[in-house]
């Protein structure tokens, strides 16, 4: 995995797969304190404290389509190696939330990468869950909350091409304000 948005789009089809209809991603930036801040917090099947103490481990997966599960030791090394942290809570029947924390400005930190994207590619793909974006860089704020468009658009499907046209507007104007140096 190559950037942050990579990482967030695997843990959260870990989310889908495990029948989330609620996924929330945050991102926080910190200049401040130095730190990039990647939350995933869900309210699938959640897990039991024997598997979420053996998920870290890559040799340990739930897919019957291969033998290794990756994705959240890949994030767990990739946070700890840009001087972060990495903290995994999950409880049956109520969801999972996953932390990983980077050093903003540290050399070996990944890139965020197409996070509209990625986004977008979520939206699109599964139509059925909800998905709220909260992003904040120092002072400035973005949200968006696809249970908002659905109560503004009704009985048009969220994956109509002109919806998923604004929604992938609503990201780019939102992310590029937060960003954009006052």
């Amino acid at each position: 995995m190559l950037t942050i948005a990579d990482h967030i789009l695997d843990i959260t089809e870990n989310s889908i797969r495990a029948g989330a209809k609620l996924i929330e991603i945050i991102i926080d930036e910190d200049s401040e304190k130095d730190l990039l801040t990647v939350e995933i917090i869900d309210n699938g099947c959640g897990m039991p404290l024997e598997m979420v103490k053996k998920v870290l481990d890559p040799f340990y997966t739930t897919k019957t389509v291969r033998r290794v599960g990756l994705g959240l030791p890949l994030l767990k090394d990739a946070a700890e190696r840009a001087g972060g942290s990495f903290h995994l809570e999950s409880k049956v029947n109520s969801g999972t939330s996953v932390k990983a924390t980077f050093g903003l400005g540290h050399l070996d930190r990944q890139p965020l990468g197409a996070i509209i994207n990625t986004m977008v590619i979520l939206i699109i793909s599964n139509s059925d869950v909800d998905f709220f974006y909260k992003h904040r860089h120092n002072d400035r704020r973005f949200e968006m909350d696809t249970r908002d468009i659905r109560n503004e658009i009704e009985d048009v499907p969220i994956i109509h091409p002109e919806i998923i046209k604004y929604i992938r507007g609503v990201l780019t104007e939102g992310i590029a304000q937060i960003q954009s140096e006052a």
